[in-house]
């Protein structure tokens, strides 16, 4: 590993991407000690060159040859990739921050929230898993809840933007937008149906005949795992695609084992890490998409007791899904693994679990 007052060789794997990109950003934003920047991507992408902390450094495409001798990597290439390259890149001498699906439930890989359980880095072997974007801020915002109340059930509905499924969504809200507008016919490909000036009760996939889609499924099981509850925590979740391009908006209803009074909630709010709470509705005060694209914190607002439960609040909750979604709590997981030594891989390393 490299000496901390050198930093640390780091490599970004689907840097080319959405979140990839947006890694790269947030490191520079936050200083990490990089020594070495190693973007990686396809063979497709190997050569391009993207701008990072005000140099350009070369796309490199993955390989043994390409993660050899790095400290740290952050992957956002998708599944497929991570299932893998994750536990060659730790048998290589790397830790791996993965923002894909693929390891967030498997029982050895610690799935982190910086704010919420930074604890559970500590049992990693080498793959450190980022959560699902809409899990990521609900989990911000209910630790406060959790702490002072306990939380018995939530009801969630998101509204997700088109960014959460990359580059190609948001080129496709563009041209059906401007299509519709100019009357014309507008086409689906990426998604189902049209997006623009529609909602699709559908986020990924319906599979072997489960009346909830795939991301309904991670979020409801990853809110459990990264809050240490189990089924006795009841979850019910539908989650919305909307035409929106960046950060995605909760609905969440929140019953809680003791009272929690809505001001006290405001007030346990505003006092936790990561959060800020906008909550003065009738001054049209309230967490909005575009107040949220572009930082790092969870806006909470809308806070309110539900009139049909004593032991409910209602709570609108709104982040970008790019940043603290998937790259910024990556790299904030990055940091607080270097803050604490343990960006190395221990043994028994994941590829040998």
């Amino acid at each position: 590993m490299s000496a901390p007052g050198g930093g640390f060789r780091v490599g970004v794997l689907g840097a080319t991407g959405a979140v990839g990109s947006t890694v790269l950003e947030v490191l520079a934003e936050r200083s990490f000690p990089v020594a070495d920047l190693v973007p990686l991507a396809s063979a497709r992408s190997a050569g391009r060159r993207l701008g990072f902390a005000g140099t350009e450094v070369e796309v490199r495409e993955l390989s043994e040859e390409s993660i050899a001798g790095l400290d740290l990597v952050i992957s956002s290439a998708g599944g497929a990739v991570s299932s893998e390259w994750a536990p060659r890149i730790a048998a290589a001498g790397a830790v791996v921050v993965d923002n894909t699906s693929f390891w967030r439930m498997h029982e050895h890989v610690p799935l982190v929230v910086s704010e919420v359980n930074p604890e559970a880095a500590a049992g990693h072997r080498g793959v450190v898993a980022n959560p699902n974007c809409s899990a990521m801020q609900l989990v911000v915002a209910l630790k406060p809840i959790l702490d002072e109340a306990g939380i018995e059930r939530l009801v969630v509905s998101t509204y997700q933007s088109v960014s959460g499924t990359g580059r190609r969504a948001i080129a496709e809200l563009r041209e059906q937008s401007a299509a519709v507008l100019d009357g014309d016919r507008a086409e689906a490909r990426v998604y189902p149906h049209q997006i623009a000036f529609n909602v699709l009760p559908q986020v990924e996939t319906f599979k072997g005949g489960d009346d909830y889609t795939t991301e309904e499924r991670k979020l409801m099981a990853e809110t459990r795992k990264i809050l240490g509850a189990g089924d006795e925590l009841g979850i019910s979740a539908t989650c919305a695609r909307v035409p929106v391009f960046n950060s995605h908006s909760e609905s969440v209803n929140v019953q809680t084992h003791e009272d929690l009074d809505p001001q006290r909630c405001r007030e346990l709010l505003a006092e936790a890490p990561g959060v800020v709470v906008l909550d003065e509705p009738a001054g049209g005060i309230y967490p909005l998409a575009t107040a949220a694209a572009g930082r790092d914190e969870v806006l909470v607002g809308r806070i309110r007791r539900d009139p049909s439960h004593e032991r409910c609040l209602n709570l609108w909750i709104v982040g970008d899904n790019l940043r603290k979604g998937a790259a910024t709590n990556a790299v904030q997981v990055a940091e607080l693994l270097a803050e604490r030594d343990l960006l190395r891989v221990p043994e028994p390393a994941l590829a040998a679990a």
